[in-house]
């Protein structure tokens, strides 16, 4: 079997798709991934593919040519007896390949059809509505249509049907260009197959994408489906008598189909419906099959109405119909409604205060030079938000940038920063009139975006571990996360900032909202590329944190485990530094969502030996003042990367339990920025004996960095600040 995957603008998705079919050991299996010359990095994730599975053939276009054309482009180099064609942001269920072409090896269709299921991005997953079809009554192994034309009303794409090669070579059929591509090819495989089988299993699953979806962009392009059916029934002219049984049903659902696209609020221009609808009624005169019998009034009153309508070319009278419909639908929604208890819960009366102050700004004009920053959910002045604030106030001096801090976080902020309080009258006026919004993390739901509004969403990390949409698969991860209110959170982005073509991918999986993406790097770390070799700045920083010159400084930095009620180190740290001897010091950085109180002291480490430095200000600066960092699976691994080639240790030493209950996005035991430890041992081996420094674990940074820092070259704030405050079109960093 070939199956053929065209391939455009889907880098979030396309590794899960190419998995999925290569996810068995079939050998007779080839797969022909046609990038239609896609501008993301879907390209490169072919190639990799190809160069680990000798199963994958790529192409390369040099012009983007549509998916129907792509397909063509992938059948005339397909050599198996049987094509499949796959939709490169859909995948196919555990097991689909293997009983598929067991499937078709004891039939031998010229077509196979099989069921698919719909994953929307609210984590529902839906199989067909119509999936008795394959069932009622039952099907013998092999038939023709004639013997059973309810096929035809089966989903009618390329991706769930298998599809003998020579057999669709000979009926001389190519997809088109345009909307509605492989209607035209799907119908008339169906008519002239003498032998078609099913199977009774959901093979594919069809991903609802919130964005992106060509049919489910409004424009002229939907007329395409017209000269799409026409073609349907050239094909069945051509058949002769042979298509007499099959033109009544083709005929309802051509018309079924008409309907579906007029209707929809997000396929026809309003101001193009009139000329769709008369192209309908033309469709219905021409091809209006002698004795048609339309739909029965008594059993579905609206669309015989609406056939009825279609056919006498009365397209006020059509609209007439639809108002009708569109009232008993709203009567119905209204009557389930009745009885229903408000889910909103009566508000305190400060509360209350707090949010018809709110509302009472919202209504006075925005203040075009304000600007909102914030991180970590108000906890203070870090991260990319900090890196980006320094630009602004350098490179657009009118803006007056303003910081939302906690009560508790007041006294850490730099001198000189203005800052408001949350939950102050002051934090929100300020939410409310503010030009533009900068944050690593989402603003609260109250928020409500105004238009003339425009949000910078930086993120915090380089996803190793599943974000956003990716974490309902794993419920130990995401906890009671609400991933509606998520989502909603996520529309409020102009702008989201990817610091490598990893975090590009997980993204757009993770937060499907319309967003412009900003492939930059990350602002924080245009200091550790700029600040990293400056000997004077270390050195003030390691006098600072009491780090004599002559030891190793060892900044451990390890991650959330969402496994655990609170923080307990993965390894004996007063054991391990005792092993380590006096020429090492461990600066311990624990994750900020625990609330520790000097570890150090508590657990009876040697202070001299073990510093908490968990509630100091700026992690960047621990980077730099240290000789090493020891980490698990935080991102600080990423933008350590960056440094001057200081050595990275990976403590995994739970890697299978962190990877199964938080989900990843790449193996990191496999790809490694520099050593690896799963044992006390092999962590204290990696440092005493220094092979932490050596070649093998230098060529291991060298093609992290080349793989994970690509566009981190001390110019990322600034490139940020000239696309979101400055209006500028600032090219990315080559990929």
């Amino acid at each position: 079997m070939s199956v053929i995957v065209p391939v455009h603008k889907v880098q979030g998705y396309i590794r899960q798709c190419l998995d999925s079919i290569l996810d068995s050991d079939i050998s007779n299996l080839e797969v022909i991934a046609v990038d239609d010359h896609s501008p993301d990095g879907c390209g490169e994730i072919l190639d990799e593919f190809a160069q680990r599975d000798p199963r994958v053939r790529v192409r390369h276009l040099d012009e983007n040519v549509g998916l129907g054309h792509a397909r063509n482009i992938g059948l005339d180099m397909a050599t198996g007896d049987y094509v499949w064609f796959f939709d490169s942001d859909d995948h196919a269920t555990e097991g689909a390949v293997r009983a598929i072409c067991e499937r078709l090896a004891e039939t031998r269709p010229d077509v196979l059809v099989f069921d698919y299921a719909r994953s929307y991005w609210s984590g529902k997953v839906k199989r067909s509505v119509i999936n008795d079809l394959f069932r009622e009554p039952p099907a013998p192994d092999v038939f023709t249509l004639q013997e059973r034309p309810s096929v035809l009303e089966m989903m009618m794409t390329a991706w769930n049907k298998a599809i003998r090669r020579e057999f669709l070579l000979d009926l001389g059929l190519r997809f088109s260009g345009g909307y509605y591509e492989d209607v035209n090819v799907t119908y008339p495989i169906l008519m002239a197959a003498e032998r078609l089988s099913l199977l009774d299993r959901v093979c594919y699953i069809y991903r609802q994408r919130r964005h992106g979806a060509i049919t489910k962009t409004t424009g002229a392009k939907h007329f395409d489906a017209f000269a799409q059916y026409d073609r349907i029934f050239a094909f069945m002219d051509g058949m002769g008598e042979k298509a007499d049984p099959f033109r009544h049903l083709m005929f309802d659902r051509t018309i079924w189909h008409l309907l579906v696209i007029i209707e929809r609020e997000d396929r026809v221009h309003e101001s193009d419906k009139a000329r769709f609808f008369a192209e309908m009624s033309e469709t219905y005169r021409r091809h209006e099959p002698p004795g048609h019998v339309p739909p029965d009034p008594e059993d579905k009153p609206f669309l015989a109405d609406k056939h009825r309508m279609i056919k006498a070319n009365d397209h006020r009278g059509f609209e007439r119909v639809r108002a009708v419909e569109a009232k008993a639908q709203a009567a119905r929604r209204r009557h389930r409604r009745v009885g229903r208890l408000s889910r909103r819960g009566v508000r305190m009366s400060k509360e209350l205060a707090k949010d018809r102050y709110y509302r009472m700004q919202a209504r006075l004009p925005v203040e075009e030079d304000l600007a909102v920053f914030a991180a970590y959910w108000y906890r203070g002045y870090a991260c990319n938000p900090a890196a980006i604030y320094e630009k602004v106030r350098e490179l657009a001096p009118d803006v007056r940038p303003v910081w939302v801090v906690k009560p508790g976080a007041r006294s850490s902020m730099p001198d000189g920063v203005e800052y408001v309080v949350a939950g102050s009258p002051d934090y929100y006026r300020t939410l409310a009139r503010a030009k533009y919004f900068v944050n690593n993390v989402n603003f609260p739901d109250f928020y409500v975006k105004r238009p003339e509004q425009v949000h910078l969403m930086t993120q915090h990390g380089t996803p190793l571990k599943k974000m956003g949409l990716d974490q309902m698969e794993y419920p130990v991860g995401a906890g009671d996360m609400d991933f509606e209110a998520l989502i909603t959170r996520s529309d409020r982005w102009d702008f989201l900032i990817s610091s490598n073509p990893l975090s590009t991918e997980a993204w757009e999986r993770g937060f499907p909202c319309g967003y412009e993406m900003l492939e930059i790097g990350y602002p924080r770390n245009d200091r550790l590329v700029t600040a990293g070799g400056d000997a004077a700045e270390r050195a003030r920083l390691r006098a600072e944190l009491g780090l004599a010159d002559d030891v190793t400084a060892i900044l451990y930095a390890p991650t959330h485990r969402d496994y655990q009620r609170r923080y307990s180190p993965m390894f004996d740290i007063g054991r391990v530094m005792e092993r380590l001897g006096e020429g090492h010091v461990l600066l311990l950085r624990a994750h900020y969502y625990y609330k520790i109180k000097n570890l150090a002291a508590d657990l009876g480490w040697p202070r001299d030996r073990v510093v908490d430095v968990s509630g100091h200000r700026s992690v960047e600066d621990l980077m730099i003042a240290s000789d090493a960092l020891l980490t698990d699976y935080s991102s600080v691994m990423f933008d350590y990367a960056n440094l001057d080639d200081r050595p990275i240790v990976i403590y995994a030493n739970d890697w299978e339990t962190y990877r199964l209950t938080r989900g990843v996005n790449f193996d990191l035991t496999a790809t490694p920025p520099g050593a690896v430890a799963t044992t006390e041992d092999e962590l204290v081996d990696a440092f005493a004996s220094r092979a932490a420094w050596g070649d093998a674990a230098a060529k291991d940074r060298a093609d992290f960095r080349a793989r994970f820092c690509p566009w981190d070259d001390g110019h990322a704030a600034e490139r940020a600040v000239r696309r979101m405050f400055l209006g500028e079109k600032v090219p990315n960093p080559p990929r």
